[in-house]
């Protein structure tokens, strides 16, 4: 099994003070290619950001602006 190198805390890095639901291509980089939520190991997020960025997501989905599933 290989191990997963965690990638640098962007949400720390770039000073933001929250993710925004309306920034898809930013959360579009923390998804897989079937529309699944990357883990904290793989996104690097602190566990304050990673809870940010999952309520983005969902917002995102129930505006219609990220897909549910990918096909």
């Amino acid at each position: 099994m290989e191990q997963i190198t965690p990638k640098p805390n962007l949400h720390k890095k770039a000073a933001l003070e929250h993710i925004d639901y309306k920034d898809i291509s930013s959360l579009g980089n923390n998804i897989n290619p079937h529309a699944r939520m990357n883990s904290r190991r793989r996104t690097g997020f602190s566990a304050k950001a990673q809870r940010d960025f999952a309520r983005s997501i969902k917002r995102a989905r129930f505006m219609a602006l990220m897909p549910y599933i990918s096909h």
